[in-house]
């Protein structure tokens, strides 16, 4: 899989490359359109979302695949030596399946967030809430910032 074209982003101590042509969702999600689709859409954890959830052990669909998703349905989960997270769709259509790399190779998710470590495809189309990478960069700035303000508060801070 090409890597796409990317722009750095940068806050306190969170460095990562975000994908100027994915959408994201204000879950910390991306979706990019499958290469040759229209409404075909890879959907994977950004490089935030996956620090917060720290070490990843397995994932799980509950969804079949052919079922009619919409933005919020819970079609898996993710478990981590933490915790256990349900996964939930962002867009509306017909659910595709999950990544069938990750049944051998989770770590592909850390390795390589925004390319061959996508979570599930759908075809439709996009929650309507999902952001452009700008308003994406702006959501991460809040979300930071608050993180921060936290543990300055709670004594934590770094």
């Amino acid at each position: 899989m090409s890597q796409p074209e990317t722009q750095l982003y940068k806050r306190a101590t969170f460095v990562t490359q975000l994908p100027v042509s994915h959408l994201y969702s204000p879950s910390h999600c991306w979706l990019s359109r499958v290469d040759g689709t229209e409404k075909t859409w890879r959907v994977g954890f950004t490089k935030f979302a996956l620090r917060m959830l720290g070490e990843l052990v397995d994932v799980q669909f509950e969804s079949p695949v052919g079922s009619v998703v919409r933005p919020g349905d819970v079609i898996g989960s993710i478990e981590g030596f933490k915790a256990l997270s349900d996964l939930y769709c962002v867009g509306t259509g017909q659910f595709l399946g999950g990544n069938p790399a990750l049944k051998d190779d989770l770590e592909s998710l850390q390795r390589s967030p925004y390319t061959g470590g996508w979570l599930y495809s759908f075809e439709g189309e996009p929650d309507p809430r999902c952001l452009t990478i700008d308003a994406y960069r702006d959501l991460l700035d809040v979300t930071i910032d608050r993180i921060l303000e936290k543990q300055k508060a709670d004594g934590t801070a770094e």
